[in-house]
């Protein structure tokens, strides 16, 4: 009953991935994101939502993805991404946080999902982003992490999330954004990327796959537009490198997000 009751008071404000389906903070994420796109945040309780992202941190600052327990990276950057998009960042406790974020470093100065998980271009992203919302970004040895994700693009253009793997279109967002926030973008060869993104997408519908030849789907499609226009693109609008959103959305909310040479 104990649980069940706790589980229950966990759980109400949280959005699941589908109707009928437990919330858990990537869908959270996802929800108040599409929310916030279309003007309806002020239609929803933020302070449900706030009590149900707040009250997955455990005491050594990592969160649970909902209330059966996994912990991951992923989860800290969506629990700060959440809350400082409803301007509540401050509710959660962000120094413990952004500590076991740092206990989550490799020697090669990457991020794993957890401490002494391997390192993962993904995962970098996420602990990445939410240094730069708790704007903590000089806790990171930029050169180091630069070196690491530099290493990340292949002959062909594109980048992989980790060694030894083929590239994939969706780390055009994952490696890139997190090159574009430490400062260290034109540390590749953007026109290689930009030629393996437009590689990876199908003429007749116009979508993304997640390497040349391959079925297209919504992810990568996602990811490599958001791609082009950290890479510069001109047709399509400024999208935030922490975020995923459009810049004007993040200027007009007035979030502070840190990115080390924002211009290069």
């Amino acid at each position: 009953k104990q649980w069940y009751q706790r589980r229950v008071a966990i759980t109400a404000g949280g959005f699941g991935a589908s109707e009928h389906h437990d919330p858990h903070l990537l869908y959270t994420l996802s929800a108040v994101q599409i929310l916030t796109l279309t003007n309806q945040m002020e239609e929803f309780d933020a302070d449900r939502i706030v009590k149900f992202v707040v009250g997955l941190q455990q005491p050594d600052g990592s969160f649970y993805g909902d209330v059966w327990g996994e912990v991951d990276t992923r989860f800290t950057f969506c629990a700060f991404a959440t809350l400082a998009l409803l301007g509540r960042l401050d509710e959660c406790d962000l120094d413990a946080g952004v500590g076991f974020i740092l206990r989550c470093r490799n020697f090669d100065g990457a991020f794993g999902c957890t401490p002494g998980s391997e390192s993962h271009g993904g995962q970098v992203y996420c602990c990445v982003g939410a240094l730069s919302i708790a704007g903590q970004l000089h806790l990171i040895d930029t050169e180091q992490l630069g070196w690491w994700l530099s290493e990340r693009q292949l002959e062909s253009g594109g980048l992989n999330g980790r060694p030894e793997k083929l590239p994939d279109v969706c780390y055009s967002w994952w490696v890139l954004a997190s090159l574009k926030i430490i400062g260290k973008a034109h540390w590749i060869d953007k026109g290689k990327l930009v030629r393996f993104i437009l590689a990876s997408q199908d003429e007749e519908t116009g979508g993304f796959a997640d390497r040349p030849g391959d079925c297209v789907d919504p992810f990568h499609t996602l990811f490599g537009l958001a791609g082009l226009s950290l890479l510069g693109e001109s047709s399509l609008a400024k999208i935030n490198p922490v975020l995923c959103m459009p810049q004007r959305v993040i200027d007009k909310l007035s979030i502070k997000l840190e990115i080390i040479n924002p211009y290069v």
